[in-house]
């Protein structure tokens, strides 16, 4: 099955965290946030986002992994579920993408939920976001 959408940052609030020394300093920071995201379409809800990037603002280079719990609706069918997603960036653009379901983590209408996905970003802002699942024991 296959249920896209798009979302939207509701939320993203810098976490403060504590590096055991020694620190190691290199030419792009590190940072740790939370989000919390709405998604509307095909897949519809709310996620809350772990989300960690070493990236440069000024030239838009980066990498970012992100843990998110998703509540919603992919298509017809109703719960949660973990997914996991990282990629790079060169200012424009994505690479080395990953995104993946926990397995064992869907809950409700989403029990036994496995599969894959991607996201994209419109050259209008828009961010888009597909899974490719499977639903069962």
């Amino acid at each position: 099955m296959r249920a896209s959408g798009t979302f939207k940052v509701e939320e993203f609030t810098p976490a403060e965290v504590r590096l055991p020394e020694p620190v190691v300093e290199t030419a792009v920071p590190v940072g740790v946030a939370t989000m919390r995201k709405r998604y509307e379409g095909e897949a519809a809800g709310v996620s809350a986002t772990l989300f960690t990037a070493a990236y440069d603002q000024s030239s838009g280079t980066g990498t970012y992994v992100a843990m998110e719990s998703f509540e919603g609706r992919l298509g017809e069918r109703s719960g949660s579920f973990n997914f996991a997603h990282s990629a790079t960036t060169h200012g424009e653009g994505r690479e080395a993408e990953f995104f993946v379901i926990v397995p064992g983590s869907g809950t409700g209408g989403l029990a036994g939920i496995r599969g894959a996905g991607g996201m994209a970003v419109d050259a209008d802002g828009t961010h888009r976001i597909w899974f490719e699942y499977e639903v069962g024991e």
